[in-house]
């Protein structure tokens, strides 16, 4: 008999199933012994009566050390006091094979610290909430392939190995290329601005890289970003894309992950209001409204959130110290976020804090037509996006502005010499979406393998 998927139990009351799988845990009294067996796609309780399976497969499951490898056939019964899969089901064991009995765990229920953990990364997805978070991941990234195909956008392969910078040049990580220089990519942006002339819509997503001197919450020196490029797209268009963009993903989640969301123990409610249109204000309003936050925690006054509690977090009143023309940091992002029960689009940026192929607005050159979308709860930035540069002496000026070597943009200049259009894109950074959607503390966890700037194991 083929096994059979714990998250399919339901399909299978009142019948004999086979179920292949961990043991997560385990609890015995006398004759009884109740297996927490988990196979991938749920965790099951396993009872074992001696009576029924005999004494020499009953002493196995009584001693079984914790994530020993195991082979359980048996009876489907709903039970809704059953821990593990929804609904309350449960499996009457009629025979057990231990496939390998595992040595001695070394995660345990006490508290570990995060670098025992991190060292442990391959055993430490096993835990419920690394296993919730990264099934969530899964069908974030399933949303983001779904929504797109079903809109029109073609998949682009973008080179990892770049001649030049995308995203600025101070955070780039070098390699050799046979005695040449050449860089692990930022972005595949520029190229799908090429490939747009082709396709109309497209849209590459793999592993980007910066090598970004931080060592907070929200930064992994590689990450996976999925970046659409549209023809014909202007700013405005741009944010409608986007906000149906992510309301989508996030209701899929909704959808495909109320168990992994309640191992979480995230408020789904909250979630389900993620229904666009959102909220959208100027990056000079963002700057007014940092001053009178900070003017009034100064002053001992109320700072009340959108949901009418007091701000948090700002204990310290210098983090909102900003002056227009300067980036906003995790604080600012997350006073504003605070603001809002929904994401936010900051719009308009300086133009000298942005990448030089953003778009200028022509009446105030120095603001560019980009765009921020911040998560609630103080996740910060998990899109950036802009209307881009389609004049071709515009671009120049601007490659010339940044000081960047013009040889190697010759290729994207061209772009714009033959049937150039306004053109729009963002880049959507799975971690950071992920890490917000299951409200967890730190975007390490919503990754398999992260890598930090203090680490590159397991």
């Amino acid at each position: 008999m083929s096994a059979t998927p714990i998250n399919q139990l339901a399909n299978h009351i009142g019948q004999e199933v086979t179920l292949q799988g961990w043991l997560y845990n385990k609890t015995g009294k006398g004759k009884l012994a109740f297996l927490q067996v988990r196979d991938g796609t749920g965790t099951c309780q396993c009872v074992v009566f001696k009576g029924n399976v005999g004494d020499e497969q009953f002493a196995d499951a009584d001693k079984l050390p914790q994530e020993s490898s195991l082979i359980v056939h048996g009876m489907v019964k709903a039970d809704p006091r059953a821990p593990g899969v929804p609904g309350g089901y449960e499996l009457d064991v009629k025979s057990l094979e231990v496939v390998q009995r595992a040595a001695e765990y070394p995660i345990t229920p006490k508290e570990h610290g995060d670098a025992f953990l991190l060292d442990n990364r391959h055993l430490w997805i096993r835990s419920q909430k690394q296993w919730a978070t990264l099934r969530v991941r899964a069908t974030v990234m399933r949303a983001i392939r779904s929504w797109l195909d079903n809109h029109g956008y073609v998949e682009m392969s973008t080179p990892i190995l770049t001649p030049s910078a995308a995203e600025g040049t101070s955070n780039l990580f070098e390699v050799d290329y046979f005695d040449e220089r050449a860089y692990l990519c930022q972005t595949g942006q520029l190229y799908n601005e090429a490939d747009i002339a082709a396709f109309g819509k497209v849209y590459c997503f793999g592993p980007t890289f910066r090598a970004e001197r931080s060592k907070t919450r929200r930064h992994l020196t590689e990450f996976w970003m999925v970046e659409p490029e549209i023809a014909f797209c202007k700013l405005d268009e741009l944010l409608e894309i986007e906000e149906q963009f992510v309301s989508y993903i996030v209701h899929t989640v909704i959808t495909d992950n109320a168990n992994e969301l309640k191992v979480l123990g995230r408020d789904v409610a909250v979630l389900q209001k993620m229904i666009p249109p959102f909220p959208r204000i100027s990056y000079d309003d963002a700057v007014t409204r940092l001053h009178t936050i900070q003017a009034d925690l100064k002053a001992g006054n109320p700072v009340l959130r959108w949901d009418g509690q007091p701000l948090q977090g700002f204990e310290d009143r210098t983090l909102l110290d900003i002056t227009w023309g300067m980036d906003f940091g995790s604080p600012h992002e997350t006073a504003l976020t605070q603001m809002f029960e929904k994401p936010v689009f900051v719009v308009g940026f300086p133009t000298a804090i942005k990448a030089f192929y953003m778009e200028p607005y022509p009446e105030r050159p120095e603001v560019c037509m980009s765009a921020d979308l911040l998560a609630p709860e103080g996740y910060g930035e998990i899109i950036g996006g802009s209307q881009r540069i389609y004049d071709p002496d515009v671009l120049i000026a601007r490659i010339h502005e940044h000081q960047l070597p013009i040889e190697n943009y010759q290729w994207y200049i061209d772009c714009r010499r033959y049937g150039s259009t306004p053109h729009s894109g963002f880049g959507l950074g799975v971690e950071r979406t992920t890490a917000w959607i299951c409200g967890i503390d730190h975007v390490r966890e919503a990754i398999p393998f992260p890598r930090l700037m203090n680490r590159m194991t397991p």
